[in-house]
This record gives C-alpha cells, sequence and structure tokens, in this order.
C-alpha cells in the first residue's frame, strides 16, 4: 500500500505545487519557521496525494486502457478493495495539516487565507471527484487543474500578507495561463483511452490538433504576461518559448495519433525542473534588487 500510494502521490510532481507555496511565504517573508516548513510540506506530499490518489480511484477504467499508466505517470488501481484504501488515505492524509493551517488564520482572523485554502482543496477534490468530476466539464478542466497549482502561491502570498501589486497581478495571470496550456496538452496523449473509457476533456472536445494550437496559444500568452512585471520578470517571458517551441512540434496530431503527444508530455515534465531552477535564479535577482 505504500508503494501504491507513492506512486499514486505523482512523486514526479511534488515540487510543482510545495515550490510556488515556499516561493510566495519566502519572499514575502514574517512567517515563523515552523508554518513554512509545514505548509511546505503539506503541498508537498499531503496535497499531491489527494490531487492525484483521488484522480487515479475515479479514472482507474481510462487507466486501463492507457499505457502510460502504472509508473511515474500515475498508478492503475484495477483492485476495488485497495481503490477503497486508496481513497481513505488520499482524503484523510491532507486533514490535519489542512486543519492546524485554517485553525491558525481562524484564530488570527485572516479569512482571506482560509479562504483561499478552501478553494484549493475544493479544486483538488471537484476535479475527480464522483458527482462533480471538473475534469469531464471541458474548459473547466483546464481552470479547475490550473487552480491546483496557481492557488498555493497564492495562498502563500496571502498568508504572509504580501501586497497584490499590478505586477504581480500580471505574474499571477501567466502562471494560471500557463497550468491551463499544460492541462490542455496534457489531455491530448490521452484522447483514444478517454474516449474508451467514457472519459470527456477539452481534448476529447476540441479534438487533438485544436487543443494543441489552444495549448501553444495560451503559453504565448502566459509569456506575454511576464513582460510587464517588475524587473528582472520580463525575463521570465523567454520561459514559455520551449514550452511553445516542444507544443508546436505536434501541431499536425490528428485524433488516431494522438498518442504521440506522450513524447511532448515526457518533455514537459523535465523541461519543469529547468524552467523552475530558471526562475529560481530570476527570483534570487529579483530579491536582490529589491
Amino acid at each position: 500500500m505504500i508503494r501504491t500510494l507513492f506512486w499514486a502521490s505523482r512523486p514526479v510532481s511534488w515540487v510543482n505545487t510545495a515550490y510556488p507555496f515556499l516561493a510566495a511565504v519566502l519572499l514575502t517573508g514574517g512567517l515563523p519557521w515552523w508554518l513554512v516548513a509545514l505548509g511546505g510540506f503539506f503541498f508537498l506530499v499531503p496535497y499531491n496525494l489527494a490531487m492525484y490518489g483521488i484522480n487515479d480511484v475515479f479514472d482507474f477504467e481510462s487507466d486501463l486502457r492507457n499505457p502510460r499508466k502504472g509508473g511515474v505517470e500515475g498508478s492503475v488501481l484495477a483492485d476495488p478493495a485497495v481503490r477503497r484504501r486508496v481513497l481513505a488515505w488520499s482524503a484523510l492524509t491532507p486533514a490535519p495539516f489542512a486543519a492546524v493551517l485554517a485553525g491558525r488564520s481562524v484564530l488570527r482572523g485572516e479569512w482571506a487565507a482560509v479562504a483561499v485554502l478552501a478553494v484549493s482543496l475544493f479544486a483538488v477534490v471537484a476535479y475527480s471527484w464522483a458527482g462533480l468530476r471538473f475534469k469531464e466539464r471541458p474548459f473547466l478542466d483546464a481552470v479547475t487543474s490550473s487552480t491546483h497549482f496557481v492557488s498555493p502561491a497564492v495562498y502563500g502570498l496571502v498568508l504572509a500578507g504580501a501586497e497584490f501589486t499590478p505586477a504581480l497581478w500580471s505574474l499571477l495571470g501567466g502562471f494560471f495561463l500557463w497550468g491551463m496550456a499544460s492541462q490542455m496538452f496534457g489531455a491530448v496523449q490521452d484522447v483514444v483511452p478517454d474516449r474508451e473509457g467514457g472519459l470527456a476533456s477539452v481534448a476529447t472536445v476540441l479534438g487533438a490538433r485544436p487543443t494543441v494550437l489552444a495549448a501553444a496559444a495560451l503559453y504565448a500568452a502566459a509569456g506575454l504576461l511576464m513582460l510587464p512585471t517588475d524587473w528582472p520578470g520580463p525575463l521570465a517571458a523567454l520561459l514559455a518559448a520551449p514550452y511553445l517551441l516542444s507544443t508546436l512540434r505536434f501541431r499536425h496530431v490528428t485524433d488516431a495519433t494522438s498518442g504521440e503527444a506522450h513524447r511532448g508530455w515526457r518533455t514537459f515534465l523535465w523541461l519543469n525542473y529547468l524552467t523552475g531552477f530558471l526562475v529560481t535564479l530570476l527570483l534570487i535577482w529579483w530579491a536582490l534588487v529589491r
């Protein structure tokens, strides 16, 4: 079960949610070390277990038909008993961490932080849980998925009392469009197994090629939104280029050949680490300029 939960939590993606929170609180400053550590761990492991574990439980029919599942990109939960246990662990593990974070904010009257945390956790559950299934509501699926990654940053900023300037809003807007583009492109590779499993997505509705082009447009827009940010923030616009070029490699893909986009998704996974390194350098530069 430990091994199953580990793979269900997508360890390769842990940093994608912990990093935005930690960057936001550390650059804003003013929070006690224990709160930073608690929030960082929460968004590193329990948050991802909830997000991806719940997803694997309710997506098992599609995952059984998906050749990329069964490893670093997600577990296959064919056994109903295992699904029940994974669902219980995924739903309950984040609870004590969220309770401490929310409880502290309630005691201090920080209701905006409580609201952001609530929205973040609701998006995690609503994306996959039966009866909600936002991931099967085209376009809402991309918005909800992006919320998974941007909300930890917003939560960190609100928790630390950051000032939301126009430049900061532009940065968050660019991050949000990047998240939408990434979800949409990631859905292209699953068009065939999703349709066979009876699942809807923005890619199954639009088709593979239009979704690739829409994702490329969103990556370009995300880069443009970096231009109004405080120096050296505008340099981050260049970081959208590799995502844009990698996505456009598949501009001629069809629904029948949509599985070829998996090569682009694997590029996306390692590209995130390179981009994260470069973003870190820009954030350090920004801090020194400040």
